[in-house]
């Protein structure tokens, strides 16, 4: 039996790796400033790990077991650990703050602004994520991402998949939670949100993590209520 999208009122969005690529983006702005202060590394690995500190870090925030902390916070956490390691000294305070503010400037897929300015004609469009909402609302403004609103874990005082995310974003949106799609790269994100009563729409980014990268949760499954390849197909499905 097909998904009927009628019922679907609003679609709110995973962001980092759904609709930026965040991979290339830090990569290209670490190695710009290991040029500038003469010093070679593997770049790629950099962005990896200081994108897993925050993963872990909204997983400790999730469980109990830190405080709240933005990803700003977690950002710079990681980002002063990876500049030591790597041999990165030196730099002052505002250089320092303004290599964290890469997350602010990540670029999107180049499917993404298109799809989403044909999804927006229909539906009320926005972010769930993670990242701290300042932190989103400088990313739409550096790419051009359409939002209608930007909603964020920061919103319930705590992370995906935990279900306040996700419910706290239906309630602030004036839905229930079956009128509005979570639209996702990853299943652990779609599978917590359909926890939560939401109807859930995966679009595939399997460059996430570098061409071939093969990783499990970037493949949807059977669970799914409407998977595409790519934003313009996933337009076109949901009827815009």
């Amino acid at each position: 039996m097909s998904f009927d999208v009628s019922q679907v009122k609003a679609l709110v969005f995973d962001v980092f790796g759904t609709v930026v690529d965040w991979r290339s983006s830090i990569t290209r702005e670490v190695a710009a400033v290991g040029e500038r202060i003469g010093v070679r590394g593997d770049w790629e690995q950099f962005a990896d790990r200081w994108r897993a500190g925050y993963s872990e870090g909204t997983r400790d925030v999730r469980e109990g077991k830190r405080a709240w902390m933005t990803a700003d916070e977690m950002h710079r956490e990681r980002l002063d650990i990876l500049l030591s390691e790597f041999g990165m000294n030196g730099l002052s305070e505002d250089e320092t703050d303004h290599m964290n503010r890469a997350w602010h400037r990540l670029d999107p897929w180049s499917d993404a602004v298109e799809g989403l300015t044909r999804l927006k004609s229909n539906y009320v469009i926005g972010t769930l994520s993670n990242g701290n909402i300042g932190l989103l609302v400088n990313m739409a403004k550096h790419g051009g991402l359409p939002w209608d609103v930007v909603l964020s874990g920061q919103n319930a005082g705590t992370y995906k998949p935990d279900p306040k995310v996700y419910l706290t974003a239906a309630a602030l949106l004036g839905l229930e939670p079956h009128e509005v799609m979570m639209t996702a790269a990853h299943l652990g994100d779609l599978h917590g949100g359909a926890a939560a009563g939401l109807c859930t729409g995966f679009i595939a980014r399997p460059d996430e993590f570098g061409a071939g990268s093969e990783k499990a949760e970037l493949k949807a499954d059977e669970s799914i209520d409407v998977g595409a390849s790519n934003y313009i197909e996933f337009a076109k499905k949901m009827g815009v």
